[in-house]
């Protein structure tokens, strides 16, 4: 724990979990200060910039909790970092996970650097995570409520970062938050949940993404290479999407939904096949590089352990058979279903994260 006159910097956002982080925080006796990132300028379709909503209910918890708050616009961090590769990586037919790129390079870079700048000691977010230690090194743990557990889009933190970080609300279930912001007249208590691009926020993607990346439509087309419909563009779809393909009745087929399996950006093609389970959709194995390890360096392999290879996905028992510090190879013991280059494998012990990479290939 921070010494007791330690300076603490609340990164809050408007919502329920940053609210009652401060809420601890402040209860606990430290020293508390607040910063509103304005990372996103930007309107959504009907002209209006979520951020300005955000910052007054932010206003207003900080004023309820007689804590002073900042501002700070870091959207050109945000761009330069995270955007222009989520755009870039979307070009090149991947999928890319922002939500982790902007906690590397914004939350845990650019605002630990502000939160310095204003005499921080530590930072403090809403996420539901938690820090332990063993062996003299710090530990990237799941959130107690393991259906709301961050952990993996924490996994590129290392120990600099955890070593000035605290997740006040780690060890709660999400409705003992939402109590606690209650019981303290909080404005955010029963404030809906955050959800879309980190910072953007809901809006219809593929118009969304439309506005960045134009639209060029083209084939869909069949494994067996039959043209069966036309598709927007394939930088608007992943691998294992149903929704939105409009192919109608197929003749010779069955009436199966249809799925995309492969997306050809050079011929500007989707593929699909029909079944949520077809073959084209499981790998055993894949290959991902960007490696981030929380404990600064990687197991000794081969490592039996536990990963996620998308958010929420129950932890799937797999090996790391080979490992270099540029790139690992994971071989699953189950086949998975729709692994899809562009987001992160990220590696578990238990409640432990160990750390990831974002998945290049699968077999």
């Amino acid at each position: 724990m921070p010494a007791a006159d330690a300076h603490l910097v609340v990164a809050i956002s408007g919502g329920v979990d940053s609210s009652v982080s401060a809420l601890r925080l402040k209860r606990a006796g430290y020293r508390v200060s607040a910063v509103f990132m304005k990372n996103w300028n930007d309107p959504n379709e009907d002209g209006h910039c979520r951020w300005e909503d955000d910052v007054a209910d932010a206003l207003e918890v900080c004023e309820r909790l007689d804590i002073p708050l900042n501002t700070v616009d870091l959207s050109q961090a945000y761009w330069d970092s995270v955007f222009a590769d989520f755009l870039a990586e979307y070009a090149r037919g991947r999928t890319p996970n922002p939500d982790i790129l902007c906690n590397r390079e914004v939350k845990f870079k650019a605002f630990l650097a502000h939160a310095h700048a204003l005499g921080g000691d530590y930072i403090a977010t809403g996420h539901y995570a938690r820090i332990g230690r063993s062996d003299g090194r710090l530990q990237l743990l799941k959130g107690q409520d393991h259906n709301k557990d961050q952990s993996y889009f924490l996994y590129t933190l290392g120990q600099s970062q955890l070593t000035k970080t605290l997740f006040p609300v780690g060890d709660l279930e999400k409705p003992q938050v939402r109590q606690d912001a209650q019981h303290a007249s909080l404005i955010t208590f029963n404030k809906k949940d955050s959800t879309g691009i980190c910072f953007i926020g809901e809006q219809r993607f593929r118009t969304f993404l439309s506005r960045y990346l134009p639209a060029q439509p083209g084939h869909i087309r069949t494994l067996a290479g039959r043209t069966i419909g036309e598709h927007a563009g394939v930088v608007y779809y992943t691998l294992g999407q149903r929704e939105g393909l409009r192919i109608g009745g197929v003749k010779g087929a069955s009436e199966g939904a249809w799925y995309v399996v492969r997306k050809e950006v050079g011929a500007n093609e989707l593929i699909v096949a029909q079944g949520h389970d077809h073959p084209a959709l499981l790998s055993q194995q894949l290959c991902a590089d960007q490696l981030s390890w929380v404990a600064g360096e990687p197991p000794v392999t081969p490592f039996r352990c536990y990963a996620k290879t998308r958010y929420r996905q129950a932890d799937q028992a797999c090996v790391i058979t080979e490992l270099t510090s540029e790139r690992v190879t994971v071989v699953f013991d189950q086949p998975q279903r729709a692994v899809t280059p562009g987001q992160s494998v990220v590696f578990y012990n238990e409640d432990v994260c160990l750390g990831g990479g974002i998945i290049d290939t699968t077999l």
